[in-house]
């Protein structure tokens, strides 16, 4: 350590390390820690080496124990770690914690709680300043307050401010202020922290569902795990940004970050983005899941559970984008005798440290048989919370309204609902088999059928779809990954990407699914699907057209007197559904769709039968790389004819060479049952496209990328980085 950190507190902090993790600094140990998503830190002060003197520091990571999650986990410091030195008297980790207890138009009172710890062998007098920085970084409001702390003691102080005029954090206009808290004694700054927050009121009402400062919000939502494909768990910041931004152009507003605390770098980009949250503590309580028949989170639930979930709220608990709190994910608890003493439990610790917030838990028992979740489970809960709300018997078609009619006083949230499944570009002409399940299936009646459900009433919160990007692991050999999302691991789009931007956003939306390069089927039977909100489509195939179509969701009714339809209320309607379907004797050529929306024309879009693989063609996300290694670039490689059009059946295999200030972080092409090396400079396309992710190697210059592959024209790339 310098010299300047002596009489400092030295603190090692991780957001995470999976798992088992026991850490020692010079040969004395500081302490394990089994939950491998949890963050934590220790002090290293009274056994660190005089200033100058070498410290040797030792992180022992055990994952032999083996299956112990239900995904990916990857292992090892797949999160950041840092040193946090401060002065004797400082302010604690996670010590600032800021609520907005009253709001209006005209003001907003900011309660600011801040926790003080005096490690000298002094009595100290100290002033708290707290500033309330608005979101364009100007001090809009000030206090101080002074206060005695005794030596080798601690305390709270709160103090209320006073902002006016407020700028209210939404989904729309996501602004963030900051409460930075300076301490001083004698007049001398010793110690400075600061929390970002937002100023925005939350409720879950019985009959309007969830409410964003008074308004009804539908949470559009989908499920994510933490890894990010290529890179396992050890994922760049710009990663996850760029799927967040693909997830909002779906329409996409809400995040439940399953099943476990996330990265707070992840949060802190879904409040800068305007997602809703939810927010979950664990997969496991005290009663094992068959998926992880032995070394899961329930054989440390009872020494570690309130130590980890006053962890994850006490870290999380300033932001905005977190609007509910789970305490676990299809527990068996539900139906254990134990089960409503345990979640009580839990619900006391949440709200010991942040009573702003409802909790739910994502249930999957409520209408199990033989054995259901008891009332006396389901009514401690602030919010319930659905898995698969429509798995038995009728609820097939009622869904919630069931339980709505014998609870009317309950609030309802779909934690967790069919997507669409499927491998990108992946089609099949007969009913396909579900990977897990092994039956027949058919879900995108299924997904459309509880998407009317939860648009259609109010009182149904919103939902969480299984989920919004492919991820590792829960798979069936020889696949490796779960292809449920609506982005693949490459954060390329998938079809049904189209179906929920067509519900869930309001822009002109017109996309065609299958390819229509299908050799050897001529004369064959395609069925041709539209995702649309459309009133109407046109298909044709090679000029000629083959019919339109139409549908209306909701449909409108007559309005002020009988005889009075809205506008668009006579479109025609060929199907109830959600989408629109031809069925189309293969030739070869072009498919056309065009669209009507509100009486205009959209866009016509066009499927080509391709010729075949003539060249590659490189397509990235950024011009400019920054040097830090938060950033990454996203190359989409893609097989091409002669015209320029992507194959869509193309498997070349390609090589990729990297010249300049980088060099390459992964290589990957979302097929579910590729078993190449991510971690190469070479990868087979997937249906036409593979992905190369580039990286900064902390110098400012550029990057030249290369890809080759035999009887096909090369392609090329540069970018810089700065």
């Amino acid at each position: 350590m310098p010299s300047s950190a002596h009489g400092r507190r030295i603190a090692l902090q991780f957001a995470g390390v999976y798992q088992r993790s026991e850490v020692w600094i010079n040969g004395i140990s500081l302490g394990m820690r089994p939950y491998g998503f949890i963050s934590f830190s220790y002090d290293l002060t009274s056994h660190l080496a005089p200033p100058g003197k070498p410290n040797c520091l030792a992180v022992r990571v055990d994952n032999s124990l083996q299956t112990n999650c239900r995904w990916y986990s990857g292992s090892g410091i797949y999160r950041h770690t840092w040193l946090r030195i401060t002065d004797p008297i400082h302010i604690v980790e996670n010590g600032i914690y800021v609520r907005t207890p009253s709001i209006t138009r005209g003001s907003a009172t900011i309660e600011v709680t801040t926790h003080l710890r005096n490690d000298s062998v002094h009595d100290a007098g100290l002033e708290l300043t707290t500033e309330i920085l608005s979101p364009d970084g100007e001090a809009v409001q000030q206090i101080t307050t002074p206060h005695t702390l005794g030596k080798d003691a601690e305390t709270t102080v709160v103090q209320t401010l006073t902002v006016a005029s407020p700028a209210l954090w939404s989904t729309t206009t996501p602004r963030l202020y900051c409460a930075r808290c300076t301490v001083r004694s004698r007049g001398t700054q010793i110690d400075q922290d600061s929390a970002n927050f937002g100023i925005r009121h939350v409720a879950f009402d019985v009959d309007r569902g969830f409410l964003l400062n008074g308004e009804h919000v539908k949470m559009n939502g989908v499920c994510i795990h933490g890894d990010g494909g290529a890179v396992g768990t050890a994922v760049p910041e710009r990663l996850w940004e760029r799927r967040l931004e693909l997830l909002q152009q779906m329409g996409c507003n809400a995040i439940r970050l399953s099943h476990n605390p996330p990265a707070p770098e992840l949060l802190d980009m879904l409040d800068r983005m305007g997602f809703l949250v939810m927010a979950e503590a664990f997969d496991e309580w005290r009663h094992a899941k068959g998926q992880t028949p032995t070394y899961g989170y329930h054989r440390y639930f009872d020494e570690w559970s309130e130590r980890d979930l006053t962890a994850m709220i006490e870290r999380d608990r300033n932001h905005p984008s977190i609007v509910i709190w789970s305490a676990g994910n299809e527990v068996p608890d539900q139906t254990a005798p134990d089960g409503p003493a345990t979640l009580q439990h839990l619900i006391e610790i949440i709200h010991s440290k942040d009573s702003t917030r409802p909790i739910t838990v994502g249930c999957d028992q409520i209408a199990a048989e033989p054995k259901a979740a008891p009332p006396d489970f389901l009514d401690k809960l602030d919010v319930v919370g659905y898995n698969y709300v429509d798995r038995w018997r009728d609820r097939r078609e009622k869904y919630s309204s069931i339980d709505r009619q014998a609870s009317p006083q309950r609030r309802f949230i779909g934690t967790e609902s069919s997507a669409l499944r499927g491998a990108r570009g992946v089609y099949f002409t007969e009913q396909p088999i579900d990977d897990i399940l092994e039956r027949p299936t058919n879900n995108l009646i299924q997904v459309e059928q509880q998407q009317k459900f939860v648009q259609t009433y109010d009182y149904v919160s919103g939902d969480f779809l299984w989920v919004g990007i492919d991820y590792l692991g829960e798979a069936k050999w020889p696949n490796k990954l779960a292809v449920s999302g609506a982005l693949d691991t490459c954060g390329f789009l998938k079809d049904s990407f189209y179906f929920y931007q067509s519900i869930w956003t309001k822009q002109p939306v017109l996309h065609l699914q299958p390819h229509w390069n299908w050799l050897g089927k001529e004369g064959k039977v395609i069925p041709v699907t539209c995702f649309t909100n459309c009133e109407t489509v046109e298909l044709f195939l090679n000029g000629e057209s083959l019919g339109t179509k139409g549908y209306s969701f909701p449909r409108p009714g007559m309005v002020g007197h009988y005889g009075n339809y809205p506008p668009g209320a006579n479109v025609l309607q060929t199907t109830a559904d959600l989408h629109l379907t031809w069925d189309v004797p293969y030739m070869p050529g072009t498919i056309t769709a065009k669209g009507i929306k509100d009486g205009r024309a959209i866009e016509a879009v066009e499927v080509h039968t391709t010729g075949a693989p003539a060249k590659l063609a490189l397509m990235n996300d950024r011009q400019r790389l920054r040097t830090t290694p938060d950033d990454v670039a996203h190359i989409t490689v893609a097989v091409q004819d002669a015209q320029g059009r992507i194959v869509p059946t193309a498997d070349n295999a390609m090589t990729f060479s990297l010249t300049g200030a980088g060099h390459i972080l992964g290589v990957d092409n979302g097929q579910p049952d590729s078993h190449e090396p991510y971690k190469a400079s070479s990868r087979r396309a997937f249906n036409g496209l593979a992905l190369v992710l580039v990286q900064s190697n902390g110098r400012p210059g550029q990057i030249t990328l290369s890809a080759s592959s035999p009887s096909l024209v090369s392609a090329q790339i540069s970018i810089e980085t700065n």
